[in-house]
């Protein structure tokens, strides 16, 4: 059973045409191309804890992490790792290599969206904070109890430029202008020293930072955000539509489910969505992805502290109420 859709808490988009994707940072956001999306609605804030736990309420719906993985599908899994658990974030005590992400993140056994950092943690105090914890399968079978989608990854681009054009960050060409800190990412070196007031690391209440030009809240940082697009380079997409970069790409997918797997990885082939907007784990000194157009690959089963969602309703679908 869905929900009946409700706007107050989405802001509407006007469609239209931008500049996807950044010369300036990492490979994998070249080249810069124009593509073009169609209205759509989009919720103003992550889902909450407090709205993923009216989605279980209703539904009784387990998470990918409340379930044990089964060791025949992960050839090689080591047994105890053959239970319900997920990856938290662990905060080092000194500078370690950035090259080695097992240095602060552990596969936790009972983390979970209820235990975000562990079977000891609870949401009790956090409930408008960004549910964590929670694969793709487990933010698409939200949307759809919800009556909703998750984005493409140009409709989140072009939501978290909040009407900007070509600006490096939501809110123009600086990270801090005249020292503000606009979102909730790590200041301070990473991963061992943050210097946010309070000693806070982790995810903060939606809504907490000034929204960007479109009224949305938290597009760059606290949480990662899933979309619906399988992971792919933007020239393959490119050629897959048959546009070259000074073309206009009308409503643009990502590749396709093979494409997304990762080739350089040993074990299992799983597919890979597309994340955008970064966390509160993006740093200056390491993965400088607080900005609309910075994309991650992460596989449809991962959960980790540091992932969440947002939903989308289109309006050339004909499911948006007045």
């Amino acid at each position: 059973m869905t929900q009946d859709i409700q706007t107050d808490t989405m802001s509407f988009i006007k469609g239209g045409s931008f500049t996807m994707g950044s010369e300036q940072f990492y490979p994998e956001e070249r080249p810069r191309r124009r593509v073009s999306v169609s209205d759509f609605w989009i919720d103003k804030t992550p889902v909450t804890n407090r709205a993923f736990t009216a989605f279980v309420a209703a539904t009784g719906y387990l998470t990918v992490a409340e379930v044990a993985p089964d060791p025949e599908d992960y050839p090689g899994m080591l047994p105890e790792l053959a239970v319900p658990g997920s990856l938290v974030f662990q905060k080092t005590d000194r500078p370690v290599p950035l090259n080695d992400p097992m240095q602060w993140w552990a596969f936790v056994p009972g983390a979970d969206w209820r235990h975000p950092s562990g079977p000891e943690s609870s949401i009790e105090h956090i409930m408008d904070h960004p549910v964590v914890q929670v694969a793709y399968l487990d933010a698409a079978a939200y949307a759809i109890w919800a009556g909703k989608a998750l984005p493409t990854e140009a409709e989140w681009e072009y939501a978290g430029r909040g009407g900007l054009k070509e600006a490096e960050y939501a809110w123009g060409d600086e990270l801090a202008p005249n020292g503000q800190i606009l979102a909730n990412y790590w200041t301070g070196l990473f991963p061992f020293a943050n210097q946010r007031p309070g000693g806070g690391y982790r995810t903060t209440e939606v809504g907490s930072y000034p929204p960007n030009g479109y009224g949305l809240s938290d597009m760059i940082g606290n949480v990662w955000e899933w979309t619906e697009d399988w992971y792919s380079l933007p020239e393959v997409q490119l050629r897959n539509s048959g546009k070259r970069p000074c073309c206009i790409v009308a409503n643009p997918r990502g590749g396709t489910l093979r494409e997304s797997l990762d080739r350089e990885e040993g074990g299992v082939p799983i597919g890979r969505k597309v994340l955008k907007g970064g966390s509160h784990l993006c740093a200056a000194n390491y993965c400088q992805r607080y900005r609309p157009a910075a994309r991650h690959p992460q596989t449809i089963e991962s959960a980790t502290s540091h992932i969440g969602f947002r939903c989308v309703v289109r309006v050339a679908e004909g499911a948006v109420p007045d």
